[in-house]
C-alpha cells in the first residue's frame, strides 16, 4: 500500500513540478517587462499596468484560476481552453504566470530604485548607452538585492500550486485526496507534505548558494 501510494503521489508530483517551472519560465522574465510599463514616466502606460498589479495583488489566487478558466466560457459562451487536463492545466498556468508576474515585477522595481542615481551618472560619463548602463552595471546589482525576495516568492510557488486543484488540474493534493474516496484512508493527504517539505528544502539550498556566489559587491 505504502509503494502504490508513494508512486500515484509521485505521478502527482511531477504535475505540480511541471506547473512550478513553466510558471517560473514565463513569469520571471513577463515580470520584469511589467516592471518597466509601472515605472514608466508616460502615464497612459503607468497607469493600466499599476491598476493590473494592484487587483492581481489584491486579489486571491483561488480566485483568479476560477476567473480564468470559467470566465472565457461565461463572457464568450466557448471554451478556449479546449477539453480535458490539458486545457484545465493550461488556464492554470495562465492564472500562475499573470499572479507571479505581477509579484516579481513589483520586487524587480523595488531592487532597480534601489541604485543610487550615481551608479547611472557614472555609466553616462563613461559613454555607454542606456542599455549598456542597465545591462552591464545595474542589473548585476539588481540581482544581488533581489535574490532573497525572489527564492521566497519562488518556495511560496511550490505550496501555491496546490490550488491548481480548484479547477481539477491533477497535482499531488488531488492525487493525496483521491484515496479519501477510493480507499477511505486520510494519511496519503498528510503524506504529500513530505515531497513539499523535500523539494522546499532543496530549494533553500539552493538559493543559500546562489547568494553565497553573488556576495561579490560586499
Amino acid at each position: 500500500m505504502f509503494l502504490n501510494v508513494t508512486l500515484t503521489l509521485f505521478g502527482g508530483f511531477l504535475h505540480t513540478i511541471k506547473l512550478f517551472v513553466l510558471t517560473l519560465l514565463f513569469s520571471l522574465p513577463l515580470g520584469l517587462l511589467i516592471s518597466f510599463g509601472s515605472m514608466s514616466r508616460i502615464r497612459a502606460i503607468k497607469a493600466p499596468v499599476r491598476f493590473v498589479i494592484w487587483v492581481i495583488r489584491g486579489t486571491p489566487l483561488m480566485l483568479q484560476l476560477l476567473v480564468m478558466y470559467y470566465g472565457p466560457g461565461i463572457i464568450l459562451q466557448a471554451n478556449v481552453w479546449g477539453a480535458g487536463d490539458g486545457g484545465r492545466f493550461a488556464a492554470a498556468l495562465v492564472a500562475f504566470v499573470i499572479n507571479y508576474s505581477c509579484y516579481f515585477s513589483e520586487i524587480y522595481r523595488g531592487g532597480i530604485q534601489s541604485i543610487p542615481i550615481g551608479q547611472y551618472e557614472a555609466g553616462q560619463v563613461l559613454g555607454m548607452t542606456r542599455f549598456q548602463i542597465f545591462f552591464r552595471i545595474i542589473l548585476l546589482q539588481v540581482i544581488k538585492r533581489i535574490v532573497p525576495p525572489i527564492s521566497n516568492e519562488i518556495i511560496t510557488l511550490v505550496k501555491d500550486t496546490s490550488l491548481a486543484r480548484v479547477i481539477a488540474v491533477y497535482e499531488i493534493i488531488w492525487e493525496g485526496q483521491s484515496f479519501i474516496k477510493s480507499a477511505g484512508i486520510i494519511w496519503p493527504l498528510f503524506y504529500t507534505g513530505v515531497f513539499y517539505l523535500l523539494f522546499s528544502g532543496l530549494l533553500t539550498i539552493l538559493f543559500g548558494q546562489i547568494e553565497k556566489k553573488l556576495s561579490y559587491f560586499r
